[in-house]
């Protein structure tokens, strides 16, 4: 359970969120390094109420986030919990997202510095709470990525309007494909800033802890960050921009499969063996989401999206294959890409049965603001 504590006090070590403040320096870290931090309900609510207090707080200068353990920052929501949730037909994962998207939100508006150090597996849910800060830190063990297609979902945590917004095409491949990246594709993509050994993190917390002005943040991060070993994606641009340039997913496998180059026919392979709603209402979402001006507008957009998945068989399904019985063998329905009609997908984009978040009117009104990582 999440304790009760107050923000700026320490939390019991069996917190799953540890709350503590060291100098100007206020620290979150998410604690289940068992499920490599998965987020629940609990620790989006947590979370949510400490940057609260802290904004308000004038001892904090600085908030950071990290993950507890070796493994990773987040490896997403609970995903068994959602699955539940749409067996049973109630609204626990419709209120999670509710209020996981509003969190997103929240951190990219944060008016104080916030640094999210992307150690690890940075997946799904650990994306949102990472990705729209305004100081994105990853290492050598960063693997990053919003793998939604593989267990019948779509991207979501404002995933959608970060990877609109990557350089050509590339964030239709990660989405669509669902592929993690590391350190130097995460900078290049823009779902990171700075590149920083993991030996050196330790040290870089320290300084932070020192750090009370936004100028003396840069001077932390400065002291610590290195080059950004190379990546891949940019040398790929040529067939990732061509093929997926394509109108529909159907066109855009067959422009891979006859591309010719080797790393094009695997990414055909890869999106063939995803669930073909999933691709198809993806591939429209990013779409959407490029004609979308704010974060806040694209979050109300997933919010459709994602309540509508939990009617669909491939999120029972394809959470089943991957985390229950762990088969790997999905049995999607519809099968193919040609079966998805486009009134399916569609109708994932109508109005949430319980309505709107309420926060496109916000991201109006911020809409020129410089705040956040998403901006």
């Amino acid at each position: 359970m999440t304790s009760d504590a107050t923000p700026t006090g320490q939390t019991p070590d069996d917190a799953t969120v540890l709350l503590r403040v060291n100098g100007a320096l206020a620290h979150a870290t998410l604690n289940r390094p068992r499920a490599i931090n998965a987020l629940d309900h609990g620790m989006v609510l947590a979370f949510a109420d400490a940057l609260t207090a802290w904004e308000k707080d004038e001892r904090v200068a600085v908030v950071l986030l990290d993950g507890a353990g070796e493994r990773g920052l987040c490896a997403g929501g609970d995903i068994r919990a959602i699955r539940a949730s749409a067996t049973d037909g109630d609204r626990q994962a419709a209120d999670f997202w509710r209020d996981e998207y509003h969190l997103n939100a929240q951190i990219a508006r944060y008016p104080k510095p916030y640094v999210a150090l992307m150690d690890g597996v940075v997946m799904g849910g650990g994306v949102g709470v990472s990705a729209h800060g305004g100081v994105r830190v990853v290492t050598e063990r960063s693997k990053v990525g919003m793998p939604e297609t593989t267990i019948g979902f779509v991207p979501d945590v404002g995933g959608t309007y970060l990877l609109s917004r990557a350089p050509g095409e590339t964030g239709t491949h990660l989405a669509l494909t669902g592929t993690p990246v590391g350190a130097a594709d995460a900078v290049y993509t823009g779902m990171a800033d700075h590149y920083v050994p993991s030996e050196r993190l330790p040290d870089l917390i320290s300084a932070l802890s020192e750090a009370s002005t936004e100028t003396g943040v840069a001077d932390a991060i400065g002291r610590f960050a290195e080059i950004v070993p190379t990546g891949t994606l940019e040398g790929q641009r040529a067939w990732i921009d061509a093929c997926y340039a394509a109108d529909t997913a159907e066109e855009i496998v067959a422009r891979l499969r006859g591309h010719g180059d080797p790393e094009a026919a695997k990414a055909a392979d890869t999106i063939e063996a995803k669930s073909p709603t999933s691709v198809k209402t993806t591939l429209a979402a990013l779409r959407r989401a490029r004609e979308l001006a704010t974060l806040e507008e694209v979050l109300e957009q997933e919010y459709r999206v994602s309540t509508a998945t939990l009617t669909w068989p491939d999120l029972v399904e394809g959470i089943r294959a991957q985390v229950i019985d762990k088969d790997r063998n999905p049995q999607w329905s519809p099968a193919t890409l040609a079966e998805v009609s486009d009134a399916d997908v569609a109708r994932a984009f109508e109005p949430a049965p319980d309505g709107p978040l309420g926060l496109a009117e916000a991201g109006a009104a911020n809409s020129g603001s410089d705040s956040g990582g998403a901006q």
